[in-house]
């Protein structure tokens, strides 16, 4: 039996929202500790072997201690040794479908890091472009809702209601149009907003945040808020 779970995190980290919002669907008691990743602390440095959040803390019964590192790890992990509700599809089939949905909402969140960062104009708009193409995508295999596979919530939600997230702010700055052509997209974002383990993956002041972020970076898409 697990008697504790520590959730290591950085406020703005979307991989870290993904486990918390799988530990909340599961109802599952755990702890979060931030940290800075610019100034990481040496037991982190200790724990973590690629340096990154999140971590997952596993204290047993027996005093035992197991590290586990990557979010979709951390998040399949929560899945097996969890009960209900279950974040996987039954079926292998569907559920090795869905991995592969998740492994793309990953390549989204490599773009949305080019699209907040960058400073030039040619590469931000080559990032749009991409992440409307890959959003089409999403736009074709979307069902009737209100998730990626229908009525039941899913670790694919997990996984892309981070990359949503972003949008929230990206929306007060300029008219990017990433969603204008995908009604299924757009009601999918809406209904993962609504969902309480979504709204507490983050702290009140994420927007401020990231956009501190942003302006760390000098990144383009300020200069078009400006």
């Amino acid at each position: 039996m697990t008697k504790k779970l520590t959730l290591i995190s950085h406020l703005l980290c979307p991989y870290v929202q993904r486990a918390a919002i799988a530990l909340a669907e599961k109802g599952v008691p755990f702890e979060k500790i931030y940290i800075d990743l610019n100034a990481k602390p040496d037991w982190f440095l200790k724990i973590s072997p690629l340096g990154k959040v999140p971590l997952l803390k596993v204290e047993q019964d027996d005093g035992s201690e197991a590290v586990l590192f990557e979010s979709t790890v951390i998040a399949e992990y929560i899945e097996e040794t969890e009960g209900e509700p279950r974040l996987h599809p039954d079926n292998a089939l569907e559920r090795a479908r869905h991995r592969g949905w998740m492994e793309f909402g990953s390549t989204i969140l490599s773009d949305i890091w080019s699209l907040e960062t960058t400073g030039d104009a040619a590469l931000f708009n080559d990032k749009l472009a991409t992440l409307k193409a890959k959003f089409a995508r999403l736009e074709e295999v979307l069902g009737d809702g209100p998730f990626f596979a229908g009525k039941t919530f899913s670790l694919v939600d997990a996984v892309f209601a981070p990359v949503f997230r972003y949008f929230d702010t990206f929306d007060t700055l300029t008219e990017h149009g990433v969603f204008a052509a995908y009604p299924k997209v757009r009601a999918w974002r809406q209904a993962l907003s609504e969902r309480p383990s979504v709204k507490a993956a983050v702290t009140p002041e994420y927007p401020q945040l990231l956009r501190q972020f942003m302006e760390r970076y000098d990144a383009h898409m300020l200069k078009l808020a400006a």
